[in-house]
């Protein structure tokens, strides 16, 4: 089966780039009918053959948005949907160019009627509601891919967000653009492990995102979470999905990570502050070490969720704020 030697492939990239070996060094050409794995709305493994590169390609939500066009395949997406924030300056000529739908997440009349052969996605669009089961699409002769960290019941790692770059860089056979930005990513993740190796204590990290008087916790399972501990931290709490204040105040982490996210129309610098005010402005949690050493930091909700091409900013945002005295460049 072509899909065993795919994966063993994509292990090795990945295990190299780990270790700071240039992934080109274990390049290889796309051989075509390609067999990828990917899964459906319940998270179970869907295996999907490739002929030929796909050409009518739907890509819906962020990351799918920005992987396509990092790849330089604008001109194989038949349309887009669902930004939450403007693509990238160095994206926006290429994103101009594709047609953007008006429906945030498209409906089956919609999708249907595009005739794609290829939908990348989250998990979530094949939902019962949406665009139905991923086998009913596939035997249409319409593949679908999703991204893994929005697998249902998966894990959430940094790992996965490579390899569905390197993945979909095998399945348009641009495997050089998917293996650089892989590269660049793993780069300043070494980077950053070698320059806090001598440190005698890892960091203690908190990633919180306020919600009134809700506050989540991006624990070992979540993306973030894992990012954090491949940059060399460990986490406060690492298990906890919500935590409460008196949780804040006895995990006390050196640094506290504050999710924001920016939604078309709003002003991005606003929610910034009234996130981050949340936490350091809040009377109860002043004794924090995070607080009184000003070690409280904004990240952006798609830098660390499905982040896809953002990943580089996710892991750079969590490097500065862990070891501010390292250089990254």
């Amino acid at each position: 089966m072509k899909n065993k030697n795919v994966s063993k492939k994509i292990l090795t990239i990945f295990m190299a780039a780990a270790m700071s070996v240039s992934v080109s060094s274990v390049g290889f050409a796309a051989e075509y009918p390609l067999t990828i794995t990917t899964y459906d709305y319940e998270g179970n493994e869907v295996e999907t053959t490739y002929e030929k590169a796909p050409e009518k390609v739907l890509a819906v939500y962020q990351g799918s948005i920005e992987t396509m066009l990092a790849l330089g395949l604008e001109d194989r997406l038949a349309a887009t949907a669902g930004l939450d924030n403007e693509v990238g300056d160095e994206m926006k000529t290429a994103f101009s160019e594709t047609n953007y739908l008006d429906e945030f997440t498209p409906s089956l009349e919609t999708v249907t009627m595009l005739e794609p052969d290829m939908i990348l996605s989250w998990g979530s669009i094949f939902a019962d509601d949406r665009l139905g089961n991923v086998t009913n699409w596939i035997e249409k002769g319409c593949n679908t891919y999703i991204n893994t960290n929005t697998r249902k019941g998966g894990s959430r790692t940094l790992e996965n967000e490579c390899t569905d770059i390197l993945n979909l860089g095998m399945i348009f056979d641009v495997q050089d653009k998917a293996e650089a930005i892989v590269n660049n990513i793993q780069d300043v993740v070494s980077k950053t492990k070698e320059a806090a190796g001598n440190m005698e204590e890892k960091p203690s990290v908190l990633i919180l995102e306020p919600y009134g008087e809700d506050i989540s916790n991006y624990g070992e399972k979540s993306l973030g979470g894992d990012m954090v501990t491949q940059l060399g931290a460990e986490l406060a709490n690492p298990d906890a999905s919500s935590v409460g204040k008196e949780d804040i105040i006895a995990a006390n982490p050196d640094v506290i990570f504050v999710v924001y996210m920016p939604y078309a129309g709003d002003d991005p610098e606003t929610v910034k502050e009234s996130q981050l005010s949340a936490i350091t402005e809040d009377e109860a949690l002043q004794s924090l070490n995070a607080v009184k050493n000003g070690r409280v930091y904004p990240i952006m909700l798609s830098e660390m969720y499905a982040s896809a091409t953002r990943t580089q900013d996710g892991i750079e945002t969590f490097a500065k704020g862990l070891y501010p005295d390292i250089e990254l460049n």
